[in-house]
C-alpha cells in the first residue's frame, strides 16, 4: 500500500499537475495558503468521483467495463479525460509486470487512471477504502509538489500542506468507499481545457 502511495511509483504521474500549473498561470494559485485550498477542493470534487470507482472496483461491486463508461460519464472535459488514459496506461503498464498471471485483457485498448487503480488494489488485496485512499492520497501530493515546483515553494511548507490535509483524505475516502459519486467541478474542468491550449507547458495536464 505504501508503495503504490509513493510518488516515486514509475507511472508517469510527476508530469501531470492537475490543473495546478494552469490556476498558477491564471493566479488562482499564487502561495502555499492558494495551494491548499486548490488541493482541498480537489479531492473533495475530482477526487472523490475518481476514489469511489476505485473503490468500485477493488471491491469487485464494478466491473471493468462498466468503470470505464462511469469515469467517461463523470468527466466532462475532454482533456481530463486524455489525462486520466494516459496516467492509466503507466500503471496498467506496471501492473502488467507485477501480477503477469492476472489477466488484464478488460483494460485494452485503453484504462482510466482510477480504473486500473482499483484492479491493482483488487490484486493487492485492499479493501476498497484503502484504494480509495491511496488514489485520494496521490492525487493531492502529485498536485502539491507541481505547486511547489511551478512556485518554488519551500518543500517544507508544502510538506506541512500535504500532511494537514491527511484528515480530508481520509474523510473523502471514506465517502468514495460507500458508493459512485457523480459530482464535478466545472471551475476544475476550465482549467483543464485552457492547460490543453498553452503552447508550451510544462507539465501534460
Amino acid at each position: 500500500m505504501l508503495t503504490l502511495a509513493d510518488s516515486r511509483l514509475p507511472v508517469g504521474g510527476h508530469v501531470h499537475s492537475g490543473g495546478v500549473e494552469q490556476a498558477v498561470a491564471d493566479r488562482v494559485i499564487r502561495g502555499v495558503d492558494d495551494l491548499a485550498d486548490y488541493l482541498r477542493r480537489r479531492i473533495a470534487t475530482s477526487g472523490l468521483v475518481a476514489a469511489s470507482i476505485a473503490a468500485a472496483v477493488a471491491d469487485d461491486t464494478l466491473d471493468v467495463e462498466a468503470a470505464q463508461l462511469e469515469t467517461d460519464a463523470r468527466t466532462p472535459s475532454a482533456a481530463a479525460r486524455k489525462a486520466s488514459l494516459a496516467q492509466g496506461r503507466g500503471l496498467l503498464r506496471l501492473a502488467k509486470r507485477m501480477w503477469p498471471t492476472l489477466d488484464w485483457s478488460g483494460h485494452a485498448p485503453r484504462t482510466h487512471l482510477p480504473v486500473v487503480s482499483g484492479a491493482v488494489g483488487r490484486a493487492c488485496g485492499l479493501s476498497g477504502f484503502h484504494t480509495a485512499l491511496i488514489l485520494v492520497y496521490t492525487t493531492m501530493s502529485g498536485s502539491a509538489t507541481a505547486g511547489q515546483r511551478l512556485l518554488a515553494l519551500d518543500p517544507a511548507d508544502v510538506a506541512l500542506v500535504i500532511a494537514g490535509l491527511g484528515r480530508d483524505c481520509e474523510n473523502v475516502a471514506a465517502q468514495a468507499a460507500v458508493g459512485l459519486a457523480d459530482l464535478s467541478d466545472p471551475v476544475l474542468d476550465v482549467f483543464a481545457e485552457r492547460h490543453e491550449r498553452q503552447p508550451m507547458p510544462l507539465f501534460m495536464s
